[in-house]
């Protein structure tokens, strides 16, 4: 009898450890994959931290090593001062704020209504809307046209490029987001004798706040770190962080000098951080929300 039981105990066991060990196996992927991912992402993160406190002549071997002595903070100061930081970074905040809240403006709106009516003719409107997502400006035909109305080398004129850009990426967020409001709420205020801006401002802006919170950290990621339409836009008028970087590090200012350049990139990446890190959950909440229905 004894060893009827020991024989169904042992079975007992050889099953309960085959039904635990794909548990097991999916447990140890994940966490493989979750070490690869950490891995891959500190690994540039450190080289751009050591390679900023470095001294020049350790700069260049361009390797993980730590320095023989932490010159971060002397680095920071001479980028700060050397580079321009402080008037390029006020160019920065001067054509991303306005910009970015523009197109927050009046993509909502232009998505309120798009979403609401259904017709052919507002489906080809939408369809006209996001195709800003897959086709890119013409860049020269933009600039002639600046230059026709006086709004060339301006913040004004780097505004309008940068609204007329990322208003597409509004449209598509925000109308998926709308439409999946219930248009009762809309109908009882209109009852009560609202005006379409009240019933705006006053229910649906509210409402939009996940979406809204990533459609805005999305414009200041590419606005913010632009070069490109500025380099033309701006022709050497204007300065913003990124296109400082570019003018600085072609006039010879940062030449074979990566741990200058490297503390630049710190310190115009660190508003970024900061603001993500701060609205990541707003970012993951509007996705899910807006974008995927």
């Amino acid at each position: 009898m004894s060893s009827v039981t020991a024989q169904y105990n042992g079975h007992k066991e050889q099953q309960t450890f085959k039904s635990q060990a794909p548990r097991w196996r999916r447990i140890l992927h994940n966490a493989t994959v979750i070490i690869a991912m950490l891995a891959l992402l500190a690994v540039p993160f450190w080289l751009l931290v050591v390679t900023a406190g470095k001294t020049q002549a350790e700069a260049l071997k361009l390797d993980m090593s730590l320095p023989d002595k932490w010159m971060l903070l002397e680095n920071f100061a001479t980028v700060i001062k050397d580079g321009k930081m402080v008037a390029a970074l006020f160019g920065s905040i001067a054509v991303t704020v306005p910009a970015v809240l523009i197109a927050i403006l009046f993509g909502s709106m232009a998505s309120w209504i798009l979403a609401r009516r259904t017709t052919k003719p507002m489906a080809f409107l939408y369809a006209l809307g996001i195709s800003g997502l897959i086709l890119p400006p013409a860049v020269v035909t933009v600039m002639m046209l600046l230059k026709m109305i006086g709004l060339s080398g301006t913040a004004l004129g780097m505004i309008c490029v940068y609204v007329g850009i990322y208003l597409s990426t509004v449209i598509f967020f925000v109308t998926g987001f709308i439409r999946t409001i219930p248009p009762s709420l809309e109908e009882s205020m209109r009852v009560d004798g609202a005006k379409p801006a009240r019933i705006f401002f006053t229910l649906i802006l509210p409402l939009l706040s996940p979406t809204i919170a990533t459609a805005t950290i999305l414009l200041i990621l590419y606005i913010w770190n632009d070069v490109f339409y500025a380099l033309f836009i701006l022709s050497g008028k204007m300065s913003t962080l990124p296109l400082n970087l570019y003018n600085v590090a072609s006039a010879g200012l940062y030449l074979n000098n990566w741990h200058l350049i490297f503390a630049y990139i710190i310190l115009m990446s660190l508003p970024l951080l900061i603001i993500f890190a701060a609205a990541q959950r707003k970012i993951i909440s509007g996705i899910t929300g807006g974008a995927v229905k």
